[in-house]
């Protein structure tokens, strides 16, 4: 029962953390007058990234592998599918067209980079592929290269002074308090990963679930309610360049950073589940992103056909 309860706390830690970091965050962002949708790229998706983060980087250090992969490749889908799709649904979306020529085709293209680092040892026969240390610091500078094109453009975007995408006004909270947060969050972000990957791994021993079972399921589902909820806040105040930088942001993140990061703290085992788990990803990636493309926007209609898309790619993993 215990477990459980440490669970539960640690998902608490994660979700509150994370909150506390954004809103810290997003204070000192307003200050600076950054386009909304660089805020969800960058200050918002780095913070509801934490708790991926956290609990990754943590299962790596335990040598808990298929935690660490299978909970950036759950959180992934579940931020396209439902956190996009949810957010669509409560109110249509514009999509900025950077988003559609840079940080949308560029999510999607390291996920088949991911997928290409995978496939090699299933061409031979075997049934595990490695993420090398190497290949983690591939990862972490495609990271450092995105993050440098964006605040490139946010510098950009500042300069022009583009009225119409930038945050209007800036933040009544002291910057004293700005501080606490983000240190506060930071804090029980930490605590919180370390103690949901230790709950979970005990839980799957009880039922004789694996560990990646767990990782696409209750601990993807944990880790990315953040960015369910601070998208779908943001999509009902029509903040839409938030809600989906969020989500985008949060991908780019969680394959280069948090996989980064993790690969080169400790190798990671790629099994063949993982690959068809990537495979899934990037295809709905694609499906999306025509959605997207079409009429510039997502509407509901669109954002209510995502769902069901992760409902099956739930039951499949539940059956496999």
């Amino acid at each position: 029962m215990i477990k459980y309860l440490l669970l539960l706390l640690g998902f608490f830690l994660l979700i509150k953390g994370a909150d506390l970091f954004v809103e810290g965050s997003s204070n000192i962002a307003r200050l600076l007058r950054i386009p909304s949708i660089i805020i969800g790229l960058t200050v918002v998706a780095f913070g509801t990234s934490l708790p991926e983060a956290s609990v990754s980087i943590t299962a790596a250090l335990a040598g808990k592998n298929d935690l660490s992969l299978s909970n950036v490749i759950g959180s992934n889908i579940f931020n396209l599918l439902i956190v996009v799709g949810v957010s669509a649904a409560l109110c249509p979306m514009e999509v900025q067209p950077s988003v559609l020529k840079k940080d949308f085709p560029f999510s999607i293209l390291i996920a088949i980079i991911l997928l290409a680092m995978g496939i090699p040892a299933a061409f031979h026969g075997e049934k595990v592929s490695i993420l090398t240390r190497t290949e983690g610091c591939i990862l972490l500078a495609l990271f450092v290269l995105y993050l440098i094109l964006t605040v490139r453009e946010a510098l950009k975007a500042r300069q022009n002074n583009e009225g119409e995408n930038a945050c209007e006004g800036e933040s009544s909270t002291s910057i004293f308090t700005t501080i606490i947060c983000v240190i506060v969050g930071i804090t029980g972000i930490v605590i919180g990963g370390d103690m949901v990957v230790n709950s979970a791994s005990a839980i799957a021993l009880t039922f004789g679930w694996s560990e990646t079972f767990i990782g696409l399921t209750i601990v993807a589902l944990g880790t990315s309610l953040p960015e369910l909820v601070t998208s779908a806040v943001a999509a009902r105040k029509g903040e839409s360049d938030l809600s989906l930088g969020n989500a985008i942001g949060s991908n780019i993140f969680n394959i280069l950073l948090v996989l980064g990061a993790s690969a080169t703290v400790h190798p990671i085992a790629i099994g063949i589940f993982s690959i068809y788990d990537t495979i899934f990803l990037i295809v709905s990636s694609i499906i999306v992103y025509l959605f997207a493309v079409h009429k510039k926007s997502l509407d509901r209609k669109e954002g209510l056909m995502m769902l069901p898309l992760y409902m099956f790619f739930f039951i499949y993993i539940v059956l496999r």
